[in-house]
This record gives structure tokens, sequence and C-alpha cells, in this order.
């Protein structure tokens, strides 16, 4: 049995490899972009040898897909799940989609691929493709489930299919360019800017007699 603990511990290191490869490349993404980090820094970063890095990730594509993938799509799958099994209110799951989002977007790191998609996505275009159709179409598949509940449920103001899913979750993109262009201290209290954020979505989405 002794023998076995270090074949054990190496294979929870191997096992544990591709997620700290994540978290040095999303570190160098935020401090030095996406043209500027390299492979072998985020291998160096990550405390490996160079080589393993690219067992993992062949590219900065691969990787920059990886991260879209563990911090925005596996959002919105959360957020779809409980969308598909939430019982109460509109007002009562938008509240805790927007939280959500609102905490990978601006206090996670998934802010940190946005960034990069305003600042370089115009020098790599294939960036912007791939949020497009890794990211950005999960994420509108997911707010247009929680309107046509809305709608099932007699609360929208207005047919799901005249609404702009993007019209949700809009500010919080507003939130996090500002933070790339202004700093911090423009953002003000981000509770405050999500109880904002809500209640216009609520005044804006939801009929009269919606359960508020």
């Amino acid at each position: 049995m002794q023998g076995d603990q270090p074949q054990q511990k190496r294979q929870r290191r191997k096992d544990a490899r591709p997620s700290e490869i994540l978290e040095a490349g999303l570190a160098l993404f935020a401090e030095r972009g996406f043209a500027a980090t390299r492979l072998d820094d985020v291998a160096k970063r990550a405390g490996i040898a160079k080589g393993t890095v690219y067992l993992y990730f062949s590219s900065k594509e691969s990787l920059f897909e990886a991260a879209l993938k563990d911090r925005m799509v596996s959002t919105m799958e959360g957020v779809g799940e409980l969308t598909a099994s939430f019982p109460g209110s509109t007002e009562e799951l938008l509240g805790l989609v927007l939280e959500r989002i609102y905490d990978q977007m601006i206090e996670g790191d998934a802010g940190v691929l946005l960034r990069i998609l305003i600042s370089e996505g115009e020098r790599f275009p294939h960036l912007i493709t791939l949020y497009r159709e890794v990211a950005l179409s999960r994420g509108m598949a997911t707010m247009k489930a929680i309107l046509k509940r809305a709608e099932a449920r007699g609360e929208l103001r207005v047919p799901a299919e005249n609404i702009d899913p993007r019209m949700i979750v809009a500010p919080i993109a507003v939130l996090a360019i500002g933070e790339k262009v202004f700093g911090e201290q423009s953002l003000g209290d981000r509770d405050d800017f999500l109880k904002r954020h809500l209640d216009l979505v609520l005044r804006g989405l939801l009929s009269a007699n919606a359960a508020r």
C-alpha cells in the first residue's frame, strides 16, 4: 500500500496540471495581455517543464479557448441548470443569475478574457470568432431560456421573441469596460450597481401583475 502512495500523488499532480496551467495562463493574460504571453512563460509560472504545457495546450489559442470554457461557458451551464429547476419567480431567478455573472465577470477572472477581446480583438480576430462560437452563443441561449420560462409563467410585459437577450447582460460589459478604461475607482459599489441593474431589467421585462 505504501508503495502506491507516490504513484497516487503523481497521478493527482498530473490530473491537476491542466487547471494549474489555466490559472497561470490567466494570470499572465491579466498582466501582459494575449500578444505578450508565451506558453513557455505559462509553463514557468505553473512550475512545470516547458514541454509539459504542450501536452495539454498546443497553442495560446487553445489555452484561451479552455479559459473561455472554464470561466464563461461553465458559468452559463450552471445558470442553465438553475433555470431548468428553479421554482421561484423570474425576479428571484434573475437576481441569482446576474449575481453569478457579476461574480465571474467582475470579481472573477473571466473579465480578463473580455478585456483581451476589447483591447486585442482587432489584432487577433480569431479570438472574437472563438468567443462568439464558444461563449456568446451559449450565453444568449441561456438568456433566451430564462425569457421563455418567464413568458410561460405569464410574467413578461412583451413576448419573449421581441426581447433582445443581450440587453439583460449589457450593463455587466459596461462595468467591465469601465474598469479597464478608468480603473477600479470608477466602479463605485458593486452591489449597488447590481441592484440598479436588476431593477432596470425587471422594470423593462416584467408585466405589471408579475410577482415583485
